[in-house]
């Protein structure tokens, strides 16, 4: 994977004043509720400069960037998880794998999401539409995937997810979700908080935390001011005990190299790898869509590609003699 340059001066000047990305976990009311709170303004930026997303595609695999992020926090080792949205509506679907070590990746399937008029507000229900959500954890030493899915009710992902655990997983869940923009269209600050109900919680703490989470500040605006996530946690529950669990790495990362894409070349049909050869295009572009990294091959390197084929191998061989 290849990060691409953030060129805006006023934007690397507030990245540098922010703390660095990580996920918080906490637990209140002496073990009843656990809680991750996750600062990723930097991955969020990254993610938009490696995608070259607009405002409205920046919102929506921004937001679920942080979703993987968070859900990831339950996974431990090798483990890791897709998060999966297949739509009817403009944006079509997202796509987003994250590992239990904090790496994150993902794309749109439309870039840019086709809109008939500007935005007026960040409602996406609209531009989700009918649709699907689908987790699936990939769980190392098992043998099969854990899958669960739930119709989208609400196109707001925050709200998806607090349903999907209900029902998928039967555990009392919140979810809140943000970005933050400048004036300008920057993203100033980017985070989340996923809330979960531990076995044993009373219905009455849950119902406080349900009351206090719409009135609790803006999250993604509280980092953009240089708090850290961590802060906000401990100061806005305060009167639940927070008492810090565990702190955790969260990033921008694919694990895509130019080795993978040599591979997938290789593996390619004769007939295909010649008319490749002979039509070009020079260099052949390939992108990988999870971080939007282009691998470059120029048509000698193609050459020496292909006749790792042993077919091909036997027949330059063959053509020597």
């Amino acid at each position: 994977m290849f990060r691409t340059k953030i060129e805006d001066p006023v934007l690397i000047e507030h990245l540098a004043s922010l703390p660095d990305d990580s996920r918080e976990v906490f637990l209140l009311d002496d073990g009843a509720v656990r809680v991750t709170a996750l600062q990723g303004t930097h991955m969020i930026n990254q993610m938009r400069a490696n995608h070259h997303l607009g405002i409205l595609e920046t919102v929506v695999l921004g937001q679920a960037y942080i979703a993987g992020g968070l859900l990831a926090s339950t996974l431990k080792g090798n483990d890791r998880l897709q998060l999966t949205i297949e739509c009817g509506g403009p944006i079509g679907g997202v796509y987003v794998e994250a590992w239990a070590c904090g790496a994150v990746r993902g794309y749109l399937k439309n870039v840019p999401i086709p809109i008939d008029k500007p935005l007026e507000s960040f409602d996406l229900s609209m531009f989700y539409g009918p649709g699907f959500l689908t987790i699936t954890k990939l769980l190392e030493g098992s043998r099969q995937p854990f899958t669960g899915q739930v119709m989208l009710q609400y196109g707001n992902l925050a709200q998806d997810l607090a349903v999907y655990y209900q029902q998928s997983e039967q555990t009392p869940s919140l979810f809140s979700l943000s970005v933050q923009f400048d004036k300008a269209g920057r993203v100033a600050g980017a985070g989340g908080m996923f809330i979960q109900a531990m076995p044993g919680c009373q219905d009455d703490v849950l119902n406080r935390l349900q009351r206090l989470a719409p009135n609790l500040p803006s999250i993604g605006k509280t980092l953009a001011e240089g708090h850290s996530v961590k802060e906000y946690i401990i100061e806005q529950f305060a009167s639940e005990k927070p008492r810090p669990l565990a702190h955790l790495g969260v990033g921008f990362s694919c694990p895509c190299d130019r080795k993978h894409f040599e591979g997938y070349l290789s593996g390619l049909p004769e007939n295909e790898q010649e008319e490749i050869l002979t039509d070009g295009p020079f260099p052949l572009e390939l992108e990988c869509f999870n971080c939007g990294t282009v691998y470059r091959f120029e048509k000698p390197e193609l050459e020496r590609v292909f006749a790792k084929d042993p077919h091909r191998v036997e027949e330059t061989q063959g053509e020597r003699r």
